[in-house]
């Protein structure tokens, strides 16, 4: 198990990695994401925040830069000019987290790869398919680190489910499902007319053509993948809005078809009264079964055919992925922020290696990455044409380029 606060970048002489320079673009005073990945950033001690564009408003930007104790000279009013001005400096950034509202992730994340920065990004990737396929190209020819904050693949018992999954011990799988449930847009001050004008996530314009469908629903369908280890080739999919006058989705409901013959069952709402965060995933094999709750996400239960549940546990199940994950003795309870600082401490282990010229480190494999982001648009773009064609069937292959 991993010691509390060491630093998983350590050479091979056994001297420690210097921290990286981080950058953030969003993520200003009020910005509950933006402080999530502060502390993700600092708790194994691989970054130091230095720079920042943190607000489309100029005044909230510098007001955000002094409240982080920024040098007010690297308290940037535009991401294209931190960008440049970052890239020139001998001890500029090395890496830029993006958490600004959906349609800047592609032109903010295009801009520091040109720059020749790493860059960590919040999901979705963009907001069309041929944005994430830039970025992807991007990413490749400049050689640069690219995560994507898909956090719950960062807890110690999802990644060891995914092991679980891939070493066999649940034969082969039959049968996915996944739900994220949310109720906060169920709220009455929420479903009110000043909220739908004014709320970015209502906004196709910022949020992108789906509402919940983007902000969840791409959660649920990278966890289901990450685990199951397989990917569907087509779904049926309906879109739906229990809110009047609200533009975008407020819940959705997807059938999968894999390629193996398996069955899947997706939904994700932010309208299920009484679920704050509600994200489980099921996954059932030949010979046995797992179930993963987020808001439970130190157990696993492993259930075999014909045979008895065990409640796996955090700490008790060994090395491997979650032993990575871990960084306190079991017992002690891990939760969101420790899942997001293991992306972070992932992706710290990445930019180190590839700046030193080495491979990936293999404890790494689970980063999410613009990739997954790739796939995430693509699963947008399919339960779109699904919904738009009467919730017929559609091959996921077809959103794919050549």
């Amino acid at each position: 198990m991993t010691a509390i606060g060491r630093n998983e970048t350590d050479s091979q002489d056994g001297r420690p990695m210097r921290r990286l320079r981080l950058g953030m673009v969003g993520g200003g005073d009020g910005a509950f994401i933006g402080a999530v990945h502060r502390i993700a950033a600092r708790l194994d001690d691989c970054y130091e925040v230095v720079a920042g564009a943190l607000s489309s408003n100029p005044e909230r930007a510098l007001t955000s830069g002094a409240a982080i104790r920024l040098d007010p000279a690297r308290s940037y009013l535009d991401y294209r000019e931190m960008a440049r001005l970052e890239a020139e400096r001998a001890d500029g950034i090395d890496v830029v987290a993006i958490v600004t509202p959906n349609h800047l992730h592609a032109p903010v994340a295009k801009a520091f790869l040109e720059a020749g920065i790493h860059v960590i990004c919040d999901k979705p990737l963009g907001i069309s398919l041929a944005e994430g396929r830039e970025l992807a190209a991007l990413a490749r020819a400049r050689n640069r680190v690219f995560a994507l904050t898909h956090t719950y693949s960062g807890y110690p018992m999802v990644r060891h489910a995914r092991e679980l999954v891939a070493s066999g011990a649940i034969g082969e799988v039959r049968l996915v499902h996944v739900e994220y449930a949310q109720d906060w847009m169920a709220e009455a001050a929420n479903q009110s007319p000043d909220f739908q004008a004014s709320n970015w996530h209502n906004d196709p314009q910022r949020a992108g053509p789906t509402g919940c469908t983007g902000d969840i629903g791409t959660h649920a369908f990278h966890l289901a993948g990450f685990v199951s280890g397989i990917q569907p080739s087509e779904l049926l999919a309906e879109l739906h809005s229990f809110t009047p006058n609200r533009i975008l989705d407020d819940h959705v409901q997807v059938m999968l078809r894999y390629p193996n013959g398996a069955r899947g069952m997706l939904w994700s709402s932010q309208m299920a009264t009484g679920c704050e965060n509600a994200l489980k995933l099921r996954v059932f094999g030949s010979k046995a079964s797992l179930a993963f709750d987020q808001e439970n996400p130190n157990e696993l239960l492993l259930t075999p055919q014909g045979g008895c549940a065990e409640r796996l546990t955090r700490g008790r199940v060994g090395g491997g992925a979650a032993g990575h994950a871990s960084r306190i003795p079991c017992g002690h309870p891990e939760g969101y922020l420790e899942a997001f600082a293991q992306l972070y401490r992932d992706t710290a282990a990445q930019i180190h290696a590839v700046e030193a010229g080495q491979p990936l480190p293999a404890a790494t494999a689970g980063l999410p990455t613009v990739d997954d982001g790739v796939d995430g648009l693509r699963f947008i773009d399919a339960v779109l044409a699904s919904h738009e064609a009467g919730s017929s069937w559609v091959a996921l292959s077809k959103t794919r380029s050549a």
